[in-house]
């Protein structure tokens, strides 16, 4: 079993990502290891590549992405 990386984010951090050619800041509401039904479309997550539900500070929305496309914003932990 795949360890926890260290830039992998923790639920509750701030976090930033790419979103149509801008940068995006949200907050990590959920950690996904399974394949489901989330914000929208099915998420193919698993223990060993987890994905993150995060929620859009501008627009209130919800997304999912890899951890790798996420990036926790300087203070956050």
């Amino acid at each position: 079993m795949k360890s926890k990386r260290e830039d992998d984010p923790d639920i509750g951090d701030e976090v930033t990502w790419s979103s149509h050619g801008s940068t995006a800041k949200g907050k990590v509401e959920k950690k996904i290891t399974d394949r489901r039904e989330e914000a929208g479309r099915t998420v193919a997550a698993s223990p060993e590549e987890p994905q993150y539900a995060v929620r859009s500070a501008k627009s209130g929305k919800k997304a999912v992405h890899k951890g790798s496309a996420l990036r926790r914003r300087k203070g956050s932990k």
